[in-house]
């Protein structure tokens, strides 16, 4: 065998599927699941670090038994590879690797029966390791063979029936095992593989919404037939806002501690369940806080009290340093960027018509058919200039006739004012302002779950300070999030005038109208929406996050073309 290219750790552990093994070892993205805290939980006292300590047994040959080392860390630089074994019987020269696992074994009713990968019945029949345990095992039992002991057996206890597997060290053992380990190292080397198709194992991986095995394979693989409704539709977490001036947000076990301006206590959350956090204006969080949100992935937007989004937590798990740099280069070829664009542009002209058509009471059919052509003519524009004037024509008609959707004297005043953002001169450009801006937070949160760089876009000009990809994300949501839960808004009277204050520096939200935004706001992120291409229901939130992982796996090269959502 060729000297390998890589160190791998555990390379068994996911050799079934080469992404998965790719995602985990090569980019470092671990995602959590049921079965890995079940298996956390197996490994916290088996893993916990120990000397090696030789104990007598009192039995009637006064025989001593093997000497017993946890979470032994072994390496080899030639062969490339480390490894941690839960635990060790120590013999004098003969060692023997004890591997803990979480599930079950796979079972054989009688001796030479071809091994099925479904899930065995009961525990009465031939127990046989799973191949990638076999594996793992073998690995370990060479770094102990390298380290000068002898390795006859190894062992796999599988905690839920309570078993112990042997496994014979042999030659066959031994080639099996480095041939799995060169592979994985050619795999690390590589561009990331592409996901398995239609795998059943699928469903149960933690980190199927990062790899989104059907959805790639829809828009690349003819027979790979309709995806598998492999989302939950909503994550159901808490996206907490924090709007009221001197209120402190700190840590008390594993729960977020809210302290009002008062000192009276504001409650608590748990962190379990906390999936995002804004904080506005003057509200203060601490430094223990914002550690233990950024060990936990959970991104910290700081906007002004205004609304406008100043800076944000980015962890440094959702760093990919392969797809950042996939991104740049494939964002500074003009025709890419020009690509992207189009697909935007057209998404959200296409919204923007179908929510006047939806809503707007004598909208004008030259208007309706100019919209139409718009949309049309951006998909074979030939420059981003000639595209953003598709697109701003398209504005122009679009908020033309957006008074048409409101009623009441916040529709006169609008109208009269048009679209105005700096400063917003009246509550539905007030309201459109920080709808937007939330919408930019939801993107930038988005593009860093898929490991992208949000301030490099293809349709907005990349300056300082500026989430340009973000913005391009947001661009088909704009009509169908934003301006629809606007619309909503005021015909409903959920905010109406006595939620807002005029001010030198424009027309502000109360913090009564603050309050009332953000339930709307929140229930209209919630929502469930059809995806066009793939026909299963996502909350808008969550349909946020796919499109911007289709995005990643597009600069990836792993999908040809994109398209985003776009309503009738």
């Amino acid at each position: 065998m060729d000297k390998p290219l890589w160190p791998a750790r555990n390379v068994a552990e996911y050799a079934y599927c080469p992404r998965l093994f790719y995602y985990m070892e090569v980019e470092g993205i671990h995602v959590s699941s049921e079965d890995t805290a079940q298996g956390s939980r197996l490994h916290k006292r088996v893993d916990s670090p120990s000397a090696t300590k030789r104990r007598t047994c009192e039995d009637e040959d006064n025989a001593e038994r093997p000497a017993i080392a946890r979470s032994l860390t072994l390496t080899d630089d030639d062969l490339g590879l480390t490894a941690t074994l839960d635990l060790t019987e120590i013999s004098g020269d003969v060692a023997v690797p004890v591997e803990y696992r979480k599930g079950r074994p796979r079972t054989l009713k009688k001796l030479g029966e071809p091994e099925t990968p479904e899930e065995p019945d009961g525990i009465d029949d031939e127990l046989v390791p799973w191949p990638t345990d076999r594996v793992q095992v073998g690995l370990q039992a060479i770094l102990l063979e390298q380290a000068g002991y002898r390795v006859p057996h190894a062992v796999l206890y599988y905690a839920a029936v309570r078993r112990r597997v042997q496994i014979q060290v042999t030659d066959d053992l031994r080639r099996e095992a480095l041939e799995t380990l060169y592979a994985a190292q050619q795999c690390a080397t590589g561009a990331r593989p592409l996901p398995l198709v239609n795998d059943p194992r699928c469903p149960k991986c933690s980190l199927q919404q990062i790899c989104l095995p059907d959805e790639i394979n829809t828009s690349t693989v003819a027979e790979s037939g309709t995806p598998r409704k492999l989302w939950p539709p909503r994550d159901d977490g808490i996206h907490l806002v924090a709007q009221r001036q001197g209120t402190r947000i700190g840590i008390r076990g594993s729960t977020l501690h809210v302290v009002e301006s008062d000192g009276s206590s504001g409650g608590e959350l748990p962190l379990a369940g906390v999936e995002s956090l804004s904080l506005l204006g003057g509200v203060q969080i601490s430094t223990q806080a914002l550690h233990t949100l950024a060990d936990r992935g959970i991104p910290v937007a700081f906007l002004s009290a205004a609304g406008r989004l100043v800076a944000m937590l980015d962890p440094l798990d959702s760093v990919s340093a392969q797809t950042r740099r996939n991104q740049v280069r494939l964002l500074d070829d003009p025709a890419a960027c020009l690509a992207l664009s189009r697909q935007l542009i057209q998404s959200k002209i296409r919204n923007q018509r179908t929510l006047l058509m939806r809503n707007a009471e004598g909208f004008p059919k030259a208007a309706l058919e100019a919209m139409a052509g718009e949309a049309t003519q951006s998909q074979t524009a030939t420059s981003p200039d000639s595209l953003r004037g598709h697109e701003g024509r398209a504005a122009a008609i679009y908020f033309e006739n957006f008074s048409r959707m409101l009623a009441g004297p916040e529709a006169v005043e609008f109208d009269t004012n048009g679209r105005q953002r700096r400063p917003p001169p009246d509550p539905i450009n007030a309201c459109l302002s920080l709808a937007y801006t939330m919408l930019v937070h939801e993107c930038v949160a988005a593009l860093r779950t898929a490991r992208l760089e949000p301030t490099i876009g293809a349709f907005h000009v990349s300056r300082p300070g500026r989430p340009a990809l973000a913005l391009d994300l947001m661009e088909p949501f704009r009509p169908l999030i934003a301006d629809s839960m606007t619309i909503t808004a005021f015909q409903r009277g959920e905010l109406r005038k006595g939620h807002f204050q005029t001010t030198a520096a424009g027309c502000l939200f109360t913090d009564a109208g603050r309050r009332a935004f953000f339930a709307v706001y929140g229930r209209r992120m919630a929502e469930e929406v059809t995806h066009p291409v793939f026909g299963y229901r996502l909350s808008y939130r969550r349909m946020i996050i796919l499109h911007a992982k289709m995005i990643a796996a597009w600069v990836n090269g792993e999908v040809p073309t994109l398209s985003f959502l776009t309503t009738r």
